[in-house]
């Protein structure tokens, strides 16, 4: 199967676990995928083409290479030499700037933001222990005030983020203070709100059922597993079926991957702890 910019960067290590070496010799900013605890975190939540924005490199060649270092470990496969790729083709950057900023110069409605309508979610030591942070920043997100600005601390881009967030109308301004530390500026903004995806939020859920139908409980699981065990669902599922995921709450997270892999879907609030999600091939 050919590795896609949608594919998540934990299947296309899932291919083989030389794939690791791949990517660190693509881009300096892939050799963090070497620690366990980084790679538990990073390679489950990014995809291909999140991971090609980190490392200011286009998508299409970083498939491209992908794809070339897998053919060539299954034609080598009964034995011989490893295929091996070239360098990327960008630089990483002088990591003496004080500050790279992605966006240029920064938004005059960032600007005129004062301190005190800052909150700040510093999740760089989270990371580094291979923790999960989603919980963490969306937290610090509802305690914005009005005209506020949510500050996103990483040690990576947090470029699956900003879909999330984008869906919710927050707008980003990033800033690369070194390779390993990261700021974003999450401010709202009506004209960032991203298309709906393939999908609606309503309170009545149908009666759904038949053989077709898979049914998830992922109450009381920890992110990301209830993100993680619901695609690896997805992947099973039959043609024509339907996997209803029942959650706590709504999975803002899982939706854009949903929309990433051609899924349509529907999420019922039913009640205060019970959100059905209804998930079919688009």
């Amino acid at each position: 199967m050919v590795i896609q910019p949608s594919d998540r960067i934990a299947d296309v290590l899932a291919r083989d676990e030389r794939m690791v070496e791949v990517l660190a010799s693509l881009a300096p900013a892939f050799a963090r995928l070497r620690n366990p605890a980084m790679r538990k975190v990073m390679a489950r939540l990014a995809t291909v083409e999140h991971a090609a924005r980190v490392a200011r490199i286009e998508p299409a060649w970083l498939v491209e290479r992908l794809n070339e270092a897998l053919d060539g470990f299954s034609a080598n496969a009964g034995g011989g030499s490893e295929t091996t790729t070239g360098g990327a083709t960008t630089s990483p950057g002088d990591s003496n700037e004080r500050a790279e900023v992605a966006n240029e110069t920064m938004p005059a409605a960032l600007a005129a933001v004062p301190t005190e309508r800052i909150v700040d979610a510093d999740v760089r030591e989270a990371l580094r222990r291979g923790e999960e942070p989603f919980r963490q920043i969306m937290a610090a997100k509802s305690t914005v005030p009005e005209g506020g600005v949510l500050r996103v601390r990483a040690i990576f881009e947090p470029a699956p983020l900003y879909a999330v967030l984008a869906k919710q109308g927050f707008a980003h301004w990033t800033e690369r203070l070194a390779d390993d530390d990261w700021r974003v500026w999450f401010y709202r903004s009506d004209e960032a709100r991203a298309p709906d995806a393939p999908g609606t939020v309503t309170k009545d859920a149908p009666g759904i059922e038949g053989d077709d139908v898979v049914v998830l409980d992922v109450r009381g699981l920890e992110p990301p597993e209830p993100m993680v065990r619901t695609l690896e669902a997805l992947e099973a599922l039959p043609p024509g079926g339907t996997l209803v995921q029942l959650n706590v709450r709504v999975p803002h997270f899982l939706l854009p991957q949903l929309e990433a892999r051609g899924f349509a879907w529907e999420v019922f609030e039913q009640e205060e702890d019970l959100v059905r999600v209804v998930v079919r091939r688009g």
